[in-house]
C-alpha cells in the first residue's frame, strides 16, 4: 500500500445522538434497578486519515463509546455510518464484512490473548474464520504483520507469557491490521506501559497512520499522548462531550472549564518548571444520579443558576470547534 500521510476530505465515520445504557441493581434483599446513562448523546466525524481522540476522566464513557461504535456494545440508540453506510443495521452477515474494515486495540494486551495458544494460532484463526487464504497465504500473511509492528517471525511460535508488556501491545496491533482496517479504535493502547514503551508504540502507531492510511478514535486520559498523536480531540465528562475541536485550539485556549482543569493539570515535560495542579471542587458525581442542568456545574468555579437547570447544547466557536457552555451561550 501507497504511504500516505494526508488526511482526506472524505467522512470515513459519522456518529449521531449514540446512546448506550446500562441496568445496574443497588440493594441486597430487594433490589432496586437504576439506569446507568454511560454513553449519553455523543456525535462526532471522522475524517480519512484522521486520529480523532476521546478524553476525560475514569468512568466519563470513552471506551464505551469505541465498543458501541463497533457493536462490540449494542447501543439503545443513535447512528453510527461507515462510509455512509449504518453500521447499527446491518445483519450479521454484512457485520462480519464490516468488522474487516473496522478493528480494536485493547488497553491490555495480555487479557486479550489466549495462553493456551501460540502467536501464530491466535492470529491465523480469524483470517481462517473468514476464509481468507489457504494456510500457507494466511501463515505468510502472519510473519508479515509480525514484521511489520517490530517482531521477529520466531514469535510466532511463542505464547503470551514469553513476550514483555510492549511486545504483547505489537501483537495486539499485529492482530488489528491483519484485515487491512481502513478505522482503528485503540482503547488507552499505551496506558498500561512504561513511559519508554509507550514512545516505541505511539511511533510505531504514527508510522503505521501514514503507510495505511489509517484513521483512528484514539482513547486517553493523558492530554500528552493524545496531544503528540491526534489532530482533533473531543472531551467528555460524564457521557457527553463538553468540547470538541482541533488540538492546537482546545489546548493553547480551553473554552469549557472542565477543559482547562484538565489542561492545566496536563504534566509539563520541563523538570524544571515548577507548576501548581488545579483542584476540582467537590466530589466526581455518580452516573447513576447525574446532577441536573450541566452535569459539571457542582465542581465549577464559573457556575450560573442556569447551569443548574438547563444542560448546554454544543455551541459552533469556529470552524470544527464547539463547546457546551452556557458562557458562550
Amino acid at each position: 500500500m501507497a504511504e500516505s500521510s494526508e488526511i482526506g476530505t472524505e467522512t470515513i465515520l459519522q456518529v449521531k445522538s449514540l446512546r448506550k445504557f446500562f441496568t445496574v441493581k443497588k440493594g441486597f434483599f430487594n433490589p432496586i434497578e437504576h439506569t446507568l446513562r454511560a454513553v449519553d448523546g455523543v456525535s462526532f466525524e471522522v475524517q480519512t486519515g484522521e486520529a480523532l481522540g476521546l478524553v476525560g476522566e475514569s468512568g466519563c464513557g470513552k471506551s464505551t463509546v469505541g465498543r458501541s461504535v463497533l457493536r462490540l456494545l449494542e447501543p439503545e440508540a443513535g447512528e453510527v455510518y461507515f462510509h455512509g453506510e449504518d453500521v447499527l443495521k446491518a445483519d450479521r452477515k454484512r457485520m462480519l464484512a464490516l468488522r474487516r474494515k473496522m478493528q480494536i486495540v485493547f488497553q491490555d494486551p495480555y487479557s486479550s490473548l489466549n495462553p493456551r495458544r501460540s502467536v501464530m494460532q491466535t492470529l491465523a484463526e480469524p483470517l481462517h474464520v473468514h476464509k481468507l487464504g489457504d494456510p500457507k497465504t494466511i501463515k505468510s500473511r502472519v510473519l508479515d504483520t509480525l514484521e511489520e509492528v517490530g517482531l521477529s517471525p520466531e514469535a510466532a511460535g511463542k505464547y503470551p507469557h514469553e513476550f514483555s508488556g510492549g511486545q504483547r501491545q505489537r501483537l495486539g496491533i499485529a492482530r488489528a491490521l491483519l484485515f487491512q482496517p481502513e478505522l482503528i479504535v485503540a482503547d488507552e493502547p499505551v496506558s498500561a506501559l512504561d513511559m519508554s514503551i509507550r514512545s516505541a508504540i505511539l511511533l510505531l502507531l504514527r508510522d503505521l497512520q501514514k503507510k495505511r492510511g489509517l484513521s483512528f478514535i484514539f482513547i486517553s486520559h493523558d492530554l500528552g499522548v493524545v496531544r503528540y498523536f491526534c489532530r482533533r480531540l473531543a472531551v467528555m465528562y460524564l457521557g457527553r462531550i463538553v468540547e470538541e475541536g482541533p488540538v492546537g485550539e482546545v489546548f493553547d485556549a480551553p473554552k469549557h472549564p472542565y477543559t482547562q482543569v484538565l489542561r492545566l493539570a496536563s504534566p509539563i515535560p520541563d523538570p524544571t518548571a515548577r507548576q501548581i495542579l488545579p483542584r476540582l471542587e467537590g466530589e466526581v458525581p455518580s452516573p447513576l444520579n447525574p446532577p441536573s442542568g450541566c452535569h459539571f456545574h457542582p465542581r465549577c468555579s464559573q457556575v450560573m443558576d442556569r447551569c443548574r437547570l438547563e444542560y448546554p447544547g454544543l455551541k459552533s466557536l469556529g470552524p470544527r470547534h464547539r463547546v457546551a457552555c452556557h458562557l458562550y451561550n
